[in-house]
């Protein structure tokens, strides 16, 4: 198993090192290439607690927004938003927040009502939990929601186009995944970081696992929106018109 950030396993992926990856639903929409395992994906219908930008004063006021290059999924659907909003701060990607501990993120020059952060994955979830009383943090997941009414897609599992048996791979990982759902009061228990009460509420509220038909409108609108904003190349593969062409390519 390969537990490395976002980014590194789309680079994997995409370069064949790996075969198969739980990836980010951005490499999928720059490399249409791979097969999707249907019905399985890491997505929010809301808030998603976990993908949020750190900052002290309006949002409207921030000139300066320092990303998270671990996601580019998440870094891509914060512009989508900002150019929603009008805004153009800028966003500047010069530091691995993997490598920061909780304790160093937003350092005091970063607290001006100018400045912000996107945080993402389990620093998020530590630095919201630590600092919950000093900062604001907008919910990506929300805001999503809140402009398009549909579910946001974060994660998706991947399959290279040269790998034999993709259905019967496909079958399986949407056997672990059920399992799994069945067994999270065992995995709560088990959580020795977050508070449990907060793990149960963060997968049962937060966190969807499903990858059915509103998650693949809303994977369509995300790509229409990135290749507006010319992050991604204006093709057409089948989201302009809907979700059918996706449902064709997922296993």
């Amino acid at each position: 198993m390969d537990f490395d950030h976002p980014s590194a396993l789309c680079r994997k992926l995409a370069e064949g090192e790996l075969d198969i990856a739980l990836a980010s639903s951005f490499e999928y929409l720059r490399n249409p290439v791979y097969r999707i395992v249907d019905d399985v994906s890491i997505s929010s219908a809301g808030a998603v607690y976990s993908v949020v930008v750190a900052h002290t004063g309006h949002i409207s006021e921030i000139d300066e927004i320092e990303l998270d290059p671990a996601s580019e999924t998440s870094v891509n659907l914060l512009r989508c938003l900002l150019a929603e909003l009008r805004q153009t701060p800028r966003l500047i990607q010069n530091m691995d927040l993997q490598s920061v501990r909780p304790a160093e993120l937003l350092p005091a020059e970063l607290k001006g009502p100018h400045r912000a952060r996107l945080l993402i994955g389990d620093q998020a979830i530590r630095f919201r939990q630590r600092h919950a009383g000093e900062f604001h943090f907008w919910d990506l997941g929300e805001q999503w929601n809140k402009l398009v009414g549909l579910p946001f897609v974060y994660a998706l599992w991947l399959i290279r186009p040269e790998v034999r048996d993709s259905k019967l791979i496909a079958e399986r990982l949407r056997k672990l995944r059920d399992e799994n759902l069945t067994k999270i009061a065992e995995l709560v228990a088990g959580e020795k970081e977050f508070d449990h009460d907060f793990c149960r509420r963060y997968y049962r509220d937060n966190l969807h696992f499903n990858f059915g038909k509103e998650e693949k409108q809303g994977l369509s609108e995300f790509h229409k929106r990135c290749a507006n904003l010319q992050l991604l190349p204006a093709n057409d593969f089948g989201f302009a018109a809907g979700d059918l062409e996706l449902a064709r390519r997922c296993q």
